[in-house]
């Protein structure tokens, strides 16, 4: 198509300069019969020549080696000068001498000069006639000059033998232009051409918006060139972004320094406000400039996940422990009755039925909330295998679901984390004691968690995605914590406890619609928490003296 473009467009141009120099050269050979013409007529010789033919004599003998040396010398094809009334006195053939004008001379006749194209003895050919005037302005005679169409036909053939070879030359140069392009294009390309790049758009296009992770193209200068749904999704921006800066996009800094890095990243984790994002980043080398593609993916189901897992994974461990106790204590009864000592037996086991039973109602009673019960039981199990007492303090408040409360999935988050980290900072510290303290206040939840374990480093943001008591680039729980708080548009603390150790505190603010409809219980109210004066001191695990669950 380009080829045959070119083509076109040469071959226009060779057949308008055709026409063009087709319409000069005539142009060019009426003005110079014209010229001729005129000449003729204006020379006193000639004029001279025709009044002496009036007297009788014959013109012809003077004018027409007169014609003769003007037609050679100004390289027209015929000059005639005869009578008014067309009786020819001069001619290239001196046969036709004598004979009548082939050709219009009215105009001539009334004093105007003309041309126009006629057919004479020569054949076709352009002519211009003028009056041949006397002294006192009387029409004596008429002068005709011109040159055949031949005759311009074969000086435009030479014309046109140069303009074919620039034609040629345009259309040599137009087809090496046009390769040169084409295979320049080619490679930008990869070797597609016009409807593979159309299809490959298209699909491009489909699988852009259509890919659940977020994909971000950036520039050299680290602005946005192209963004997918998923991508304004993640990173929760709206409106047209195409074409800003990342720096100014009001993302956090951990993430807006990952995304301006030159280096790869490699399954990097960094939050905003609500996600927890996976960022890989490959430079890209393009030219001159240098530009970057960012694909995004969300961790934050799967984190929950994990963290739902893990718990899961620490309720399986409590209850295999919880077994091998319950077994103990089986064979301590079942031993008992074989020695006979029946009312020991029974008075063992109700102690550890009513105990065991004690530390459920009292979790259930202060906390409400069956996930968050679910949660305690499960870490009270955990810290008495590491031989850590928790216990949930008086204090609590019955937290139940309603309006405006955080879902049951943030809130043990929230709690999972903080007591978790408080079991790491507590492992291998004797006398060990986790404080929680989970309530509903007018304004909103706070779930607290203290330990009187070594306690936090001064100077240090333990919410900082990375940080660990365990070194750096291991702790998340801490940072998902904030997350969280910040997400529902509350706040997390972290100080010291009274009695030495550190201590965290979460608050959740709910709006006083949901605050004002107070907690209600589902379920019925749950049996009061059943005690027993008797009970050894080596109760079962979680139960703390003074009767908090652990």
């Amino acid at each position: 198509m380009q080829v045959l473009l070119v083509t076109l467009v040469v071959a226009g141009c060779a057949v308008f300069a055709y026409a063009s120099a087709r319409e000069q050269a005539e142009d060019a050979a009426r003005r110079q019969a014209g010229a001729v013409a005129r000449a003729v007529a204006d020379s006193p010789s000639v004029r001279e020549a025709v009044r002496t033919g009036a007297g009788g004599a014959d013109p012809s003998t003077a004018l027409q080696p007169y014609a003769e040396r003007v037609r050679t010398d100004s390289g027209v094809d015929f000059v005639t000068i005869m009578a008014p009334d067309g009786r020819r006195w001069t001619h290239p053939d001196p046969r036709r001498i004598g004979e009548r004008f082939l050709g219009n001379t009215a105009p001539a006749l009334r004093g105007a000069t003309f041309s126009e194209t006629y057919t004479g003895t020569l054949g076709p050919s352009i002519r211009v006639v003028t009056p041949l005037r006397d002294t006192d302005g009387t029409v004596i005679g008429l002068v005709s000059a011109g040159i055949t169409v031949r005759a311009i036909s074969a000086r435009l053939a030479e014309q046109l033998t140069a303009l074919a070879w620039v034609a040629a030359g345009a259309l040599a140069l137009g087809a090496v232009g046009t390769y040169v392009v084409n295979a320049r294009l080619r490679r930008h390309t990869h070797g597609m051409n016009a409807a593979e790049l159309s299809r490959m758009y298209d699909y491009h296009q489909a699988a852009l918006h259509g890919v659940r992770e977020g994909l971000l193209m950036l520039d050299g200068h680290r602005r946005i060139t192209l963004i997918n749904d998923a991508g304004r999704e993640l990173l929760g921006l709206s409106g047209e972004v195409t074409g800003t800066g990342v720096a100014d996009l009001g993302l956090p800094a951990p993430l807006t320094g990952a995304l301006l890095a030159d280096r790869p990243r490699v399954d990097e984790v960094h939050l905003t406000s609500e996600r927890v994002l996976v960022v890989n980043s490959s430079p890209v080398a393009g030219g001159g400039r240098r530009g970057t593609v960012v694909t995004l993916r969300d961790h934050t189901e799967l984190l929950a996940l994990t963290g739902e897992l893990d718990h899961e994974r620490g309720f399986t461990q409590a209850l295999r422990s919880q077994a091998h106790e319950a077994a103990n204590r089986l064979h301590t009864v079942v031993s008992l009755i074989e020695l006979g000592r029946s009312e020991e037996a029974v008075d063992f086991a109700t102690a550890e039925l009513e105990l065991a039973q004690a530390l459920t109602d009292e979790v259930v009673t202060a906390v409400g909330e069956p996930v968050l019960v679910a949660l305690l039981l499960g870490k009270a199990a955990q810290a008495h295998e590491r031989g850590i007492e928790l216990v949930v303090t008086p204090e609590c408040g019955a937290i139940e679901a309603g309006p405006g409360v955080p879902p049951a999935r943030d809130l043990v988050t929230v709690l999972g984390n903080l007591v978790d980290n408080a079991l790491d900072a507590l492992t291998g510290v004797p006398g060990g004691r986790i404080t929680v303290t989970a309530r509903r206040d007018p304004d909103g939840l706070l779930l607290r968690v203290a330990d009187n374990g070594p306690g936090l480093p001064e100077g240090v943001d333990v919410f900082r995605r990375g940080w660990s008591g365990k070194g750096e680039g291991r702790g998340l729980g801490l940072a998902l914590v904030r997350q969280v708080a910040h997400r529902h548009g509350g706040s997390v603390e972290a100080g010291g406890a009274p009695g030495g150790g550190a201590a965290f505190t979460a608050r959740l603010p709910v709006p006083p619609a949901a605050a004002a409809t107070g907690p209600a219980r589902t379920g019925g109210a749950p049996p009061p928490p059943r005690h027993d004066t008797d009970a050894p001191a080596g109760g079962p695990p979680g139960r703390a003296a003074g009767g908090g669950a652990r």
